[in-house]
């Protein structure tokens, strides 16, 4: 009978095959290469930001190009399910999720300043192919932008006498009822007024012929 124990995998307890081996040789190496690579990185991004080209590329990791951020031509509608009742399911398709969809995304956002802030946010510009960089405009086109301003300013205006009729009645309108609340007004107020007096000063107001005839002497006073 053997002399030597046995492990739970039927090898002998002194055998540590069964472990896993690291190469250090190889994991030195692809540190070093990440370290060679982080380096140029640097110090391609210092060459960008003095306006200079990169120094070390590689076709492999190069991006694509992608095209300077540009205005939106679709219009967004946030109101289209108010005022409605929507039916909520357990379900794990994004779509099918209450909220506002991003299809281009495929999620889900909550509310519509969080959709807002997605639409125009990074992660959606890059999925649309853009870049978050605008355009630089040349000398030349913010001379054509500035003379097609002043050319607008200073182009006559067409005068519409139908427009300018309608114009004129709307104004006329309103002021006849600012005319008639400001007579309501004062009617009001010199109705309250007299009100008051009246409740004030019943014995001066009241008729002295038709007290008499009543049989009103007026109201005496019961102390002695």
């Amino acid at each position: 009978m053997s002399n030597q124990k046995r492990g739970v995998y039927e090898k002998g307890a002194q055998d540590t095959s069964f472990r896993r081996t690291w190469d250090k040789e190889e994991y030195e190496r692809r540190a070093r290469e990440r370290a060679r690579l982080e380096r140029e990185r640097e110090e391609d991004e210092d060459r960008k930001r003095k306006g200079l080209k990169p120094k070390h590329t590689d076709d492999s990791e190069e991006e694509p190009a992608r095209e300077f951020l540009r205005a939106r031509t679709e219009k967004i509608v946030l109101d289209s399910n108010l005022n409605k009742v929507q039916v909520v399911q357990s379900t794990s398709i994004a779509s099918k999720q209450p909220g506002f969809y991003c299809k281009l995304c495929d999620c889900v956002v909550k509310d519509s300043v969080n959709y807002l802030d997605h639409i125009n946010g990074k992660k959606h510009q890059r999925n649309l192919g853009m870049s978050m960089k605008v355009e630089r405009s040349t000398i030349d086109q913010v001379k054509n932008k500035l003379a097609s301003l002043k050319k607008k300013e200073e182009a006559p205006k067409e005068y519409n006498l139908d427009v300018q009729v309608e114009l004129l009645q709307k104004q006329e309108e309103e002021e006849k009822k600012r005319r008639k609340e400001r007579k309501r007004a004062k009617k009001k107020g010199e109705s309250s007024k007299n009100a008051g007096k009246e409740e004030d000063n019943p014995d001066e107001v009241a008729d002295p012929e038709m007290s008499a005839i009543m049989g009103i002497t007026g109201f005496g006073s019961t102390k002695s």
